[in-house]
């Protein structure tokens, strides 16, 4: 993985990374070209622009889950035991990033929706 700017990794050709504050993980999209789902990217490393949104689902809200077992069951499941929750959590991320900004639209699951916020680096040691 290198890091091409504070706020823009790439872990393998094609792939680029970016840093959610709202989820709190990283969040990838494939450009060029290629097979699979493709994204526009203005080139610009440290104001990155891609089109169109995007959208990340984890847990119960991807599409096509069966109904057996999530992120919210096993962190409830692991809470009645005592112990700490997973890490993991059962969100929808759908956000526009524009010039470096990160609007988060309304279907989003975290605190950030609604909001517009500068993108930020990735945490310290993180990936590189």
């Amino acid at each position: 993985m290198s890091a091409l700017s504070r706020v823009l990794r790439e872990p393998s050709p094609g792939l680029l990374s970016f840093w959610c504050p709202g989820c709190g993980q990283s969040h990838e999209i494939q450009h060029g070209a290629g097979p699979g789902p493709r994204w526009g990217w203005n080139g610009d490393v440290d104001r990155p622009t891609f089109t169109p949104s995007v959208l990340v689902r984890s847990g119960h809200y991807v599409q096509g889950y069966d109904g057996r077992g999530c992120w919210c069951d096993l962190n409830a499941e692991m809470k009645a035991n005592g112990e700490d929750p997973s890490g993991f959590n059962c969100e929808v991320c759908h956000t526009f990033v524009t010039d470096g900004q990160i609007q988060y639209l309304g279907d989003c699951t975290h605190t950030l929706a609604g909001q517009t916020v500068p993108m930020v680096g990735f945490p310290e040691g993180w990936g590189c």
